[in-house]
This record gives C-alpha cells, structure tokens and sequence, in this order.
C-alpha cells in the first residue's frame, strides 16, 4: 500500500512541474491530491482483502473525498 501511496503521488507530477522544479505536485492542490491517493491505497487495499468497507464504492476518489474533513469557520466580523 505505501508503493500505491507513493505511485500515486509520483503520478500527479507532470512535466510543467519538473519544467518549474517541483519534484512534488502544487500544495494548492492537497485535497485532490490526497483524495487520489487515498483511492489508489483504498483500491490496493480491496485487492488484497484488506478493506472492511464493503462492498467497494464505485467511485474510490469521491468515497474518498466525502469522508475529507471539511473545516468551516465562524466569521466574527
């Protein structure tokens, strides 16, 4: 599962990133980046019989993301 983790977030690097020296895809885009890996670990982890959440959601990267948590601030203004 820590290679899936690892593929995963090597696979989010593009070429405009290693053009601009990032070795690491644009922290401005967390959310999306750890709700794909979070699918790719969750997908190796049905694939090896790991997972308790059955059956496996259709769609691993949105399961993923509605289980984010999602802050939500009071304004004191």
């Amino acid at each position: 599962m820590l290679l899936a983790a690892s593929e995963a977030l090597a696979s989010q690097v593009t070429e405009g990133h290693f053009g601009k020296g990032l070795v690491y895809p644009p922290f401005s885009n967390i959310r999306k980046i750890s709700a794909n890996i979070a699918a790719k670990v969750a997908a190796k982890a049905y694939e090896l019989g790991l997972a308790s959440h059955l059956p496996q959601p259709k769609d691993l990267v949105k399961h993923a993301e509605s289980c984010m948590y999602n802050p939500v601030y009071r304004s004191y203004l």
